[in-house]
């Protein structure tokens, strides 16, 4: 599918869906628990789903109803349904429930699409065969063949991708042994925060020295639950960006700014670049203001990385956008995508090793590449929405993976952007 996007102004209000960092976390726990576990409004995405039918596959079984994901889980006994899990598009799903695999002694071959292919898995690989697992993978990437059990015991990884560290503490817990982990080098920190508030509503011991070091206690079990899934700051992202760029008012809807989301910054960056918040009862207010260019350490937000860099070609002066060479490791290489797309519009970029300089200026509507890529593709589609002339995106179905009802929300917020089979 191809999306259209032309230049836009809106209003009104958008509710924002569910996270799919919460949610896929959710699944996961919920399958390994002893006993029934409700999940009340989970984002159903792509990449949800992938984690949907991976706990379906350990053994897990799930009905459905309005609302709510009910998941039956396998205490900690995985049993599969069968010896091959394919996760689409999902790197949270497949490192997460690699390392759950890790735990059972089945062989499970974990596999996904042309990008999952391509993105790295040494770290965990590695951390995986520290504590007594065996692996198989060709050069260390999917399709990779996992068979434990763990045992526990002490490993060091490298966090260029906090998965790798998410992973293993959400499996080490259910490990016979304890288990030490060395952290090296690690990246979005606040996704690891997430981790360990889930952690914490489990009752999960462990001890920790900051996110440098944990001991992980072993022989431990999750227990099912029944709670909400909070919504997702990195999709509310874009609304609150097409607001800045279109010098629009928005009324974001759902958010709560207490949760450990890292993207929730993005609200912080834009108010430094000129944005107007207004925190009510019933959401936060967005009033688009001429926008000027900031410096941003970007390492806790990279998923905010394509947004951002669109709204920096509508601020006045320099945006320099650093410290984020982990977004080369996303879906696609989201550094160099954004700096070859956003040129064919004119946009006038810098692209460093781990970041982008971005001096703002007009941009003009062409075709532009969405590399399979959900937050490239609605990214694009907010420069469209800013643009002269009109701006047309292809692999535009890429934003099932996370935000499925993107077209027809900002259609409702007056957005001219049209679909394309």
């Amino acid at each position: 599918m191809k999306l259209l996007s032309k230049k836009s102004a809106i209003s009104g209000s958008i509710l924002v869906p569910a996270s799919k960092s919460h949610t896929i976390r959710a699944v996961a726990i919920a399958a390994m628990a002893n006993g029934r576990s409700v999940l009340r409004n989970p984002l159903d995405s792509a990449d949800a789903q992938s984690a949907f039918r991976a706990a379906k596959e350990f053994g897990a079984s799930i009905r459905i109803e309005e609302g709510a994901w009910i998941i039956d889980g396998v205490g900690g006994q995985i049993s599969p349904n069968a010896r091959f899990i394919d996760v689409a598009n999902s790197g949270t799903t497949l490192r997460i429930f690699s390392a759950l695999a890790a735990l059972g002694n089945h062989e499970i071959t974990f596999d996904g699409d042309a990008s999952i292919r391509k993105r790295p898995m040494t770290p965990l690989l590695s951390a995986f065969k520290n504590l007594g697992v065996t692996v198989g993978a060709t050069h260390d990437k999917c399709p990779v063949t996992i068979k434990g059990p763990m045992q526990g015991g002490s490993t060091p990884v490298n966090g260029i991708s906090s998965q790798f560290l998410t992973a293993l503490l959400f499996s080490t817990p259910l490990a016979p042994s304890d288990t030490e982990i060395l952290v090296e080098n690690l990246h979005e920190k606040p996704y690891v925060e997430i981790t360990l508030d889930w952690l914490r509503k489990q009752n999960i011991v462990f001890e920790q020295k900051g996110l440098d070091w944990f001991l992980v206690k072993g022989n431990q079990q999750y227990t099912a639950f029944d709670l909400p899934i909070p919504a997702d700051f990195s999709t509310a992202t874009f609304p609150l960006c097409a607001a800045a760029i279109t010098q629009s008012e928005v009324l974001i809807q759902g958010l709560d700014f207490s949760d450990h989301q890292g993207d929730k910054r993005a609200f912080d960056y834009l108010q430094q670049m000129g944005v107007q918040l207004i925190h009510e009862p019933n959401g936060v207010r967005v009033i688009g203001k001429p926008l000027h260019g900031i410096t941003v350490d970007m390492n806790d937000t990279p998923d905010a990385l394509p947004a951002l860099a669109v709204t920096a070609c509508f601020a006045k002066g320099t945006t320099k956008l650093l410290n984020v060479a982990q977004a080369r490791l996303k879906e696609c290489d989201r550094i160099s995508a954004v700096t070859t797309e956003l040129r064919k519009m004119g946009a006038k970029i810098e692209e460093l090793p781990d970041g982008l300089i971005i001096e703002g200026g007009p941009l003009k509507g062409t075709e532009v590449h969405g590399y399979d890529d959900h937050r490239m593709v609605m990214a694009l589609a907010l420069a469209g929405m800013g643009s002269a002339g009109e701006t047309l995106i292809d692999t535009a179905e890429s934003v099932n993976v996370t935000y499925p009802g993107f077209v027809h929300d900002f259609v409702s917020l007056g957005a001219k952007l049209t679909p394309i089979p």
